[in-house]
């Protein structure tokens, strides 16, 4: 509850700032999606590979379902059922699979199995690869899989300085999906300061739904005097949007899991605070947060609004097949969530 000292004008300065688009993204919908189908369609146990995304609450949501996540492809059990993560594997990781005669169901973001496909095609070219992304990240571990002999890690701007490369006249950067925009072409800047016929990946490789986000939180960070972040430390994008909102004016910023993560200190002395969520964040999360900063005066709400999104993904082919011997749906409804309900939309 808010304090006696709180005057009417400090009431009515109160606001929050809700950035638009947060949350789920249409690759983290189809991944959570798929593992709640296969486990109404096989029924428990179903086992999935690493955190399926990265966000405790969702984890935690589909192990009560039923749902084992195991850290490596041996720990499950031979014949079983398992689900690759929205992160993407290596080829190896598909083999293990098949020497244990597992029932494999590939979640994948469609826009991670593109930047493995650039890999292999610009390997095929005998390119040298530079991978602009985090070590030990899911997602550069799959990537690198697919070709280890052609792809040099290059981890942020200063870690530029360390590359060497085979051909500078054949090189290409890709990146991990989920960076910081800003950073990625600082880093791609002073690549090509190195190697100027450094070639672009055909497309983007960073998301669209990473960017938007970004994006949100660069047109309010400056009449932030706090930034709250919903989302997981091991989730890459929700850690760079804290960095992005400090880097672009906000006074202070938070990454919490709950809205009971929040410390109230931090709202002494803060009349605008900004509240946004990473794209494996599922809204009932959010609205903890808002109700938190309600009943301590932030009551006004008020949307920035950077950009519109309608994108979705149809679910792996091996779960639509099977849904649909089994009579059941296999359409996303139009706002990327099953037509079913669900305790994570």
């Amino acid at each position: 509850m808010t304090s006696p000292q709180d005057s009417t004008t400090d009431q009515a300065a109160k606001r929050v700032l809700l950035a638009a688009p947060r949350g789920y993204c249409a690759g983290v919908d189809r991944a959570v999606v798929t593992v709640e189908k296969a486990l109404e369609l096989y029924g428990p146990p179903v086992y999935v590979r690493k955190e399926i995304v990265h966000n405790k609450h969702v984890v935690t949501t589909l192990e009560k379902s039923g749902a084992i996540f195991v850290d490596e492809t041996d720990q499950v059990p031979e014949g079983a059922t398992v689900v690759f993560s929205a992160h993407g594997v290596a080829p190896v990781v598909h083999e293990e699979a098949r020497a244990l005669s597992l029932k494999t169901i590939d979640a994948t973001c469609p826009l991670v199995t593109k930047v493995h496909r650039e890999a292999v095609r610009f390997a095929n070219d005998d390119y040298d690869i530079l991978l602009i992304g985090h070590e030990g990240h899911e997602e550069v571990v799959g990537t690198s899989g697919e070709a280890p002999e052609h792809i040099t890690l290059v981890d942020g701007p200063d870690d530029v300085a360390n590359v060497t490369v085979r051909d500078p006249d054949k090189v290409v950067w890709l990146s991990q999906t989920t960076l910081s925009v800003d950073e990625t072409m600082e880093t791609v800047r002073r690549l090509r300061e190195r190697f100027p016929s450094l070639q672009d990946p055909p497309s983007d490789d960073i998301c669209y739904a990473t960017q938007n986000r970004q994006l949100a939180v660069k047109q309010m960070a400056a009449e932030c005097d706090l930034m709250i972040v919903v989302g997981s430390r091991n989730s890459s994008n929700s850690v760079r949007l804290v960095e992005v909102a400090l880097e672009h004016g906000a006074r202070g910023g938070h990454l919490v899991d709950y809205a009971d993560e929040i410390d109230e200190a931090w709202l002494e002395g803060v009349s605008t605070v900004g509240v946004t969520s990473g794209a494996s964040v599922p809204e009932v999360l959010v609205r903890g947060v808002l109700e938190f900063l309600a009943e301590r005066g932030y009551a006004d709400v008020r949307p920035v609004v950077a950009a519109e999104e309608s994108l979705t993904f149809s679910l792996p082919n091996e779960i639509r097949r099977d849904l649909k011997a089994a009579g059941m749906s296999d359409k996303m409804t139009h706002d990327g969530s099953f037509a079913s309900t669900s305790s994570l939309h």
